[in-house]
Order: C-alpha cells, then structure tokens, then sequence
C-alpha cells in the first residue's frame, strides 16, 4: 500500500504505512500514537520527533494513502485527445486504484462515519483538492452546461459504492459471479456515464 517498496522500519515511511492499517481498522479514536509507536517499534519519544500530535500523523497518512492516486486520477482526467476517452481513462484508472487498496477505501469510509468537521476540512483540503480540480475540470469539457462539482463527485460516487456495497451486494437478486471485478465495474460505468451525459446534451 506504501508509496515506497518495503521501507525499512522506523522510517517515516514505515511508520506511514503502519499508521494508515491502524487508522483503517479503528478509526482516528481508536488509535493512540502509544499504539502506533508499539506497532512500528519505536519509542512513543521517536514517533513525536517525526509527528508533533495525532492530527498531523494522520493527515500525513491521508495523503501518504492518497498521494499515487491523486497523482494517477489528475493525469488521467486530464490525458486524452476528446473528453469522452478522459473520462475513460479516469474510470479506469480510479476503478482499479479504490479496487487495489481497501485500508484507503475503508480509511475513507470511517472518517466521512466520523463526521469530525476539522478533519474533513483538513482532509478535503491537503489531500483530495487537486485531483478533485482535475475531475471537475473534466466534468465542465464533458458537458459545460452541468454542475461541474456535482458531476465530479456523482462520477466518483458511483464507482465507490460498489466497493462500500460489496459485503451486502452478494446477497441481492440478480448477482452474477464477476459483479466485484474492477473491469466489470469500470465497463458498466463508463456505460452509464457516456448514456446519460449523451442524453443531457
């Protein structure tokens, strides 16, 4: 899940990705940084040195989580020659990210349980403001007349929700073998997506 092969421990990098397991298992309270230290070897006294409170080792782990993946989304909403294979990049590219790391995905889903408003701001504001720029930019060149920012974050919603509704999908009428894979979810997306913006225009 690191951004870094296997960093060597007691590293910030290590401690990174240890922390961003911990955060997904249980949450921001959860978690204390007596715990994070244990867990990655050190003394409480070595983690404060590289992070001065919970808050900001967190935020370190948001972004060390999402780093790849913003860099990733920005550069495919934005790579193409017509804004119908941008879109297609992106739901590509995005479906296979949130496919390959569930601790983002479940990270991702206890803070917006949380509901702790500073955080979000934080969150919103460090870690997912740029590729989010770049989804909403994209949403205006696919169709000027929408509300770029709702469009932004339906085109975002729709592949997410799979991956939130997985453990009670398989239980509903109709589920085939296939339904989880992350090119089944892309297809029927990028479906949906180019047959109601097609529609609108």
């Amino acid at each position: 899940m690191s951004n870094v092969s296997n960093p060597a421990p007691g590293t910030r990098d290590f401690i990174l990705d240890v922390s961003v397991s911990l955060f997904a298992q249980t949450g921001y309270d959860g978690v204390s940084m007596r715990n994070i230290a244990k867990r990655v070897g050190i003394s409480a006294a070595a983690l404060y040195h590289h992070f001065p409170n919970k808050e900001s080792l967190y935020l370190g782990a948001m972004a060390h989580a999402f780093a790849d993946k913003a860099r990733a989304i920005s550069e495919t909403a934005g790579a193409g020659a017509t804004p119908q294979e941008r879109l297609h990049g992106f739901v590509d590219r995005f479906t296979a990210l949130m496919a390959e790391d569930p601790d983002f995905r479940h990270l991702l889903q206890r803070e917006l349980i949380d509901g702790d408003e500073s955080r979000l701001r934080l969150v919103a504001e460090h870690v997912f403001r740029e590729p989010f720029e770049a989804i909403s930019a994209l949403s205006r060149d696919l169709d000027p007349n929408c509300d770029p920012h709702m469009l932004a974050i339906s085109m975002a919603g729709l592949i997410l929700f799979h991956f939130e509704t997985a453990p009670v999908r398989r239980f509903l009428p109709g589920v085939r073998e296939g339904h989880d894979s992350p090119a089944m979810i892309s297809e029927h997306v990028k479906r949906l997506l180019s047959r109601a913006l097609l529609l609108t225009k």
